[in-house]
């Protein structure tokens, strides 16, 4: 096949798809960027000023308080800190014990329901779970002597309400991935660790765990990026409150957007939003090209 043969096919295959990625992709991110930078038709950067001295994204007060609310920016970071290191604990835990159970297979499906449910309904169960009158959570907090309320309708809870609820419909992301990742182990590893007197807490730490890091990087770099564009649980459960104390990033774009029609500054926050995605996206696929 000479040289023009491979141009036709090439363009043939691949020119659709760029235009699609220009249309779709590409336009959008570049005129997000450029209207972050107008106002009133004029380039400026009080969109930028407006959004950073914004108490909806961080709010001073609340953090000098440590009362809620404490801004957009605050509440997308604590519930990276609480939601992160917790499924993916629990994920590489649930795959390692359910790996040889007897109907692990059932327990997983269960688990991974949260992971194919859409988000929407996602946010209606927290909601109800974590309901006065009707939520399992109070229901058993009532037997233990604790008096119910409606966690999501307090500053002080709501906030964590949603990522604790939330724990259980990414969790099946990664225990399905430490599953995978757990059947490329050679189980000779495992047979030579307890002839030399290992005990499973050892082989633990020093063969699963150092074994599953290419895996750990995928599941911290995808859970890092669901985290950071959370909108949807958030906008069915709460809408941002009470008060704006379960307010996050993604959240505050919309309400800018088709709330307060300010095109301006929903586009300074989609930039921040592109621009965390990138800083935690970028040295993850490094490390994870190094391991290769």
């Amino acid at each position: 096949m000479d040289r023009r043969a491979k141009l036709s096919h090439f363009s043939i295959f691949v020119l659709p798809a760029l235009v699609l990625i220009g249309v779709f992709v590409l336009y959008p991110c570049l005129r997000t960027i450029s209207m972050s930078f107008f106002s009133g038709g004029k380039f400026t950067l009080k969109n930028y000023i407006d959004v950073l001295k914004s108490r909806d994204i961080i709010n001073p007060d609340g953090l000098s308080r440590r009362e809620f609310p404490l801004g957009a920016l605050p509440d997308n970071l604590i519930w990276i800190l609480i939601h992160l290191p917790l499924t993916i604990v629990l994920g590489l835990i649930l795959a390692v014990y359910l790996k040889n159970v007897k109907g692990g297979s059932i327990l997983k499906a269960i688990i991974f329901l949260g992971m194919v449910m859409p988000m929407i309904t996602g946010g209606v169960m927290i909601r109800f779970l974590f309901d006065k009158n009707i939520g399992v959570i109070n229901a058993f907090l009532k037997l233990m002597g604790f008096a119910p309320k409606t966690w999501t309708a307090y500053p002080e809870t709501a906030l964590f309400s949603l990522i604790f609820g939330s724990v259980w419909l990414w969790t099946g992301f990664s225990m399905i991935l430490y599953g995978a990742g757990l059947e490329t182990i050679p189980k000779d590893l495992y047979e030579a660790a307890q002839i030399d007197g290992a005990t499973r807490i050892r082989m633990f730490f020093s063969i699963t765990i150092p074994l599953l890091k290419p895996i750990t990087i995928v599941v911290v770099t995808m859970t890092l990026l669901w985290e950071l564009k959370i909108f949807d649980i958030v906008y069915v459960a709460t809408m941002g409150g009470p008060g704006g104390s379960s307010n996050v990033l993604a959240l505050q774009m919309y309400t800018y957007a088709f709330r307060g029609f300010d095109f301006g500054k929903s586009s300074v926050v989609a930039v921040f939003l592109t621009l965390f995605t990138l800083m935690v996206s970028i040295p993850m696929a490094r490390t994870a090209g190094e391991k290769r």
